[in-house]
């Protein structure tokens, strides 16, 4: 159960919320097609060296873990009596007792803008490349979550980062654009009409319901179409 769990539906939920961010956002698919057929071409299988040269597809992977990671909740717990430090300036330390479960909310960090800057809320896979690279992640890396962190940081980060890769590359070698179809739609699978009052966060623009048991996935899937590259010339 722990191997299919941690090996197929995080994958599973990583790729079904890159295809929907790459469907509500047309640019970013035609950037990250011209890398694959610049880098691989519209044929050959990918290779390990390949990824390695993939900036922006490695920047759209993170950036989708970012706003949607697998795993939204998460918890500890304490073995022993340890201390949390505070960040107030002359603040005392918070005291953890031995056996304490501490959650912490993977999906609510990483949309902080306190931690990723004013644009949090906004699919931009630039951030993992520009600037805002240096100013953020860089001092800080335990703000990006998506296989924990530290000693027990997630042994399957690189497969998964490969798999899903692998899979992205084959796909839009065959596919030239993804595009939502609302009418074929469940209704249960749509955002919440009041969503639409949020006009700040990304509760306003989901088009779909995202949903999590232990790993998030969208409900009742997600619907979409895909337009066939018919000829080798074909962009």
């Amino acid at each position: 159960m722990s191997l299919l769990v941690a090996g197929r539906d995080t994958t599973a939920s990583l790729l079904t919320f890159t295809i929907y961010m790459l469907a509500e956002h047309p640019e970013v698919l035609t950037r990250l097609r011209k890398e694959i057929l610049e880098k691989i071409g519209p044929h050959r299988r990918p290779t390990y060296d390949d990824f390695r040269e993939m900036k922006y597809l490695k920047a759209v992977l993170n950036e989708t873990l970012r706003l949607y990671p697998p795993v939204p909740f998460n918890l500890r717990t304490s073995n022993q009596g340890t201390t949390w430090p505070n960040k107030q300036p002359g603040g005392k330390p918070f005291y953890i007792p031995p056996n304490t479960r501490t959650p912490y909310v993977v999906f609510m960090m990483h949309r902080r803008k306190d931690l990723w800057g004013p644009d949090a809320f906004e699919f931009d896979p630039d951030r993992f490349l520009d600037e805002r690279l240096h100013k953020y992640l860089t001092p800080n890396p335990f703000i990006f979550l998506p296989f924990n962190a530290g000693p027990r940081i997630c042994l399957g980060q690189q497969f998964a980062y490969h798999e899903a890769s692998f899979f992205l590359v084959r796909l839009f070698q065959a596919f030239s654009t993804v595009a939502l179809v609302p009418e074929a739609q469940p209704p249960d699978s749509r955002a919440p009409a009041v969503w639409k009052e949020d006009k700040e966060g990304r509760k306003g623009r989901e088009k779909i319901r995202p949903k999590t048991h232990l790993t998030m996935y969208v409900q009742d899937g997600l619907w979409v179409t895909m337009r066939e590259v018919r000829t080798a010339e074909e962009p």
